[in-house]
């Protein structure tokens, strides 16, 4: 794939992001994807404005005050819906480590996507971060940036004022209404998350991109739900044309995220971040 040039915005065509939303967006609509009755299940979106306004303005620097504990912890940022923290026991202060936000699909929270990564995050030796949506589904899906975003940056502005984490190797994730928020809002903030990952989004939608994040993408076959030909196969099309490197990971199964797709990702990640 030809790669544009690095840098601001306008490494990457100004409407070409905003096209590939849309796109996406209507092809759910029209092509009448499936509704699948179980808790991950994700309804296809409305077309909605597209907003630019999306930024996370945190950034990792030299760890204030108190150091944070390692293990797991709850945040402490947000009430009944707030997130968790995982830090391996690998982590050292002098070290700076790798960061990954993970987003939960619709009606998820942040222990069904811990139970996922865990493992990984001890074997990987990387900071895992998981926020939880204001509401049952992330306020992107319904084509605004308000509480999830302000809460992210809060919770980003929490573990950087605690943990030495290295700039370079910040990663946001998602799965199914997640990932379509990871995608979106990664590529919007490309000059902090230089890597995305992706678990069965349903669409993208990023009118003014920043950055040239490189970007892993998964889909069941068998995904009910988010059928893998109007949404998977779609979106790696249109981010292929818009200028993105993308690697796509199709599996056999449904709307989930078996354990060797979770570590098919992994290795993409250090794969990449050693290659930078």
């Amino acid at each position: 794939m030809k790669r544009r040039t690095p840098g601001s915005a306008r490494a990457f065509p100004r409407g070409a992001l905003r096209a590939t939303g849309m796109l996406v967006l209507l092809c759910l609509i029209g092509c009448g994807a499936k509704r699948e009755t179980t808790r991950a299940a994700e309804a296809p979106a409305e077309v909605l404005p597209p907003e630019s306004s999306a930024r996370v303005h945190a950034r990792p620097g030299p760890v204030k005050g108190e150091h944070g504990p390692l293990g797991l912890h709850p945040l402490g940022l947000g009430g009944k819906r707030d997130g968790l923290l995982y830090v391996p026991r690998s982590y050292r202060l002098e070290q700076p480590a790798a960061l990954m936000v993970l987003l939960h699909g619709s009606r998820g929270n942040a222990r069904q996507m811990l139970e996922v990564m865990e493992p990984l995050a001890d074997a990987e030796g990387f900071l895992l971060l998981l926020p939880e949506s204001r509401d049952t589904t992330w306020d992107h899906k319904m084509g605004r940036h308000g509480q999830d975003l302000a809460f992210l940056d809060q919770a980003l502005a929490h573990v950087f004022a605690r943990y030495a984490v290295a700039p370079e190797r910040i990663s946001l994730a998602g799965f199914s209404a997640g990932a379509s928020y990871a995608l979106s809002l990664g590529i919007l903030n490309g000059d902090l998350f230089p890597r995305i990952i992706a678990f069965s989004p349903s669409f993208v939608h990023a009118a003014e991109p920043r950055g040239e994040p490189r970007i892993f993408i998964a889909h069941g076959d068998k995904d009910a739900a988010l059928p893998v030909e109007q949404t998977g196969r779609r979106i790696v099309t249109e981010l292929g044309a818009a200028g993105f490197e993308v690697r796509y990971h199709e599996f056999s199964g449904g709307h989930s995220v078996p354990a060797e797709v979770a570590r098919v990702a992994a290795d993409w990640l250090r794969e990449t971040s050693a290659a930078r």
